[in-house]
């Protein structure tokens, strides 16, 4: 997922950044960057395949709408692999709920993103996926759904940190008995109102969602409540009347196919840091009459393109 900023986006390559880390040292000290006119941290943005060894953690945030810019893509900005892991076969999807006791969502919104998560492993639009292989061949070939929790514990802060999340994670992982490997991917959704930061980088002012990884192979999603700023991170139709809903599940599906082809950010990605999402991201297509673009088992969604470097260009499916 593409960073953003209210301010055109300049991309800085993925590999530059990694070998002026690598010039500060590896006992985590950050390295900046100036970027269209922002100072960028380096190394939240580390990518393993030229590091000397596995980071512990990393995230790659999906931009908000306004800082969008359609650019031209060409057959020549392919995703590129960098001989990282993907994803391969049968991805188990699963969803936490951290909605503290008197916190609001809407009222389908769990029904919603559940039935997204069933639909979407057999959907035409994962199949993208299995041209994104690993060094040995394999490739993601679909998803499920492995279930969701939802946690009544009060937020630690008005505003979340990333460190806080993974903690949330963590106690899913505890209280469900879920486990952790390189083919689960947990998706945390906040209630309404509740703003998460990365470092200096904030939901709804820079970003809509993120994916990354933490101990070394915790695969995880963050989805702030779109519905809390649909100027910045709303779809634009709603074919389940619920735009709160469908504008979360279109952020999901951003992260869950790039956490699929890149879930420790040094698998698929373009020449100028661009994950398979990111170079579609909020290109939908055509609609139909209900505001949706895709039908999985007589569901209606609204979800992105992805990049399919099979035609050169942006698809709902593939190849």
């Amino acid at each position: 997922m593409l960073f953003a900023s209210t301010i055109p986006y300049l991309s800085i390559q993925r590999s530059l950044r990694l070998h002026l880390v690598r010039l500060l040292g590896a006992c985590g000290v950050l390295g900046i960057c100036l970027s269209a006119g922002f100072l960028w941290p380096l190394a939240p943005w580390g990518h393993a395949g030229l590091s000397a060894a596995h980071p512990l953690s990393g995230w790659h945030p999906l931009k908000i709408r306004s800082a969008w810019a359609t650019r031209p893509q060409t057959a020549s900005q392919n995703l590129l692999y960098h001989n990282g892991p993907v994803m391969s076969r049968a991805m188990t999807a699963y969803a936490i709920f951290w909605e503290p006791t008197g916190s609001q969502v809407s009222a389908s919104y769990h029904q919603l993103i559940e039935h997204y998560f069933q639909d979407v492993g057999t959907s035409a639009l994962y199949h993208n996926n299995v041209q994104y292989s690993d060094s040995s061949g394999q490739a993601p070939t679909g998803a499920s759904f492995g279930g969701s929790w939802i946690d009544r514990r009060p937020y630690p802060d008005s505003t979340l940190s990333d460190a806080q999340i993974q903690d949330e994670v963590r106690r899913a992982l505890q209280m469900q008995g879920w486990g952790a490997s390189l083919s689960h991917m947990f998706f945390v959704f906040t209630a309404r109102g509740e703003n998460i930061c990365y470092n200096s980088y904030c939901s709804f002012s820079s970003f809509c969602a993120y994916h990354g990884y933490f101990d070394k192979e915790i695969i995880y999603a963050v989805i702030p409540y779109t519905g809390s700023d649909p100027e910045a991170c709303g779809v634009p139709s709603s074919p389940n009347h619920d735009s709160d809903a469908d504008s979360s599940i279109n952020v999901a599906s951003h992260e869950q196919m790039e956490g699929a082809t890149d879930p420790l950010l040094n698998a698929w990605y373009d020449s100028q840091g661009s994950e398979i999402g990111d170079k579609c991201s909020w290109e939908f297509g055509p609609t139909g009459a209900d505001g949706g673009n895709v039908t999985w088992n007589g569901h209606s969604y609204l979800v992105q393109e992805e990049w399919n470097n099979q035609s050169g260009g942006c698809a709902l499916s593939g190849p």
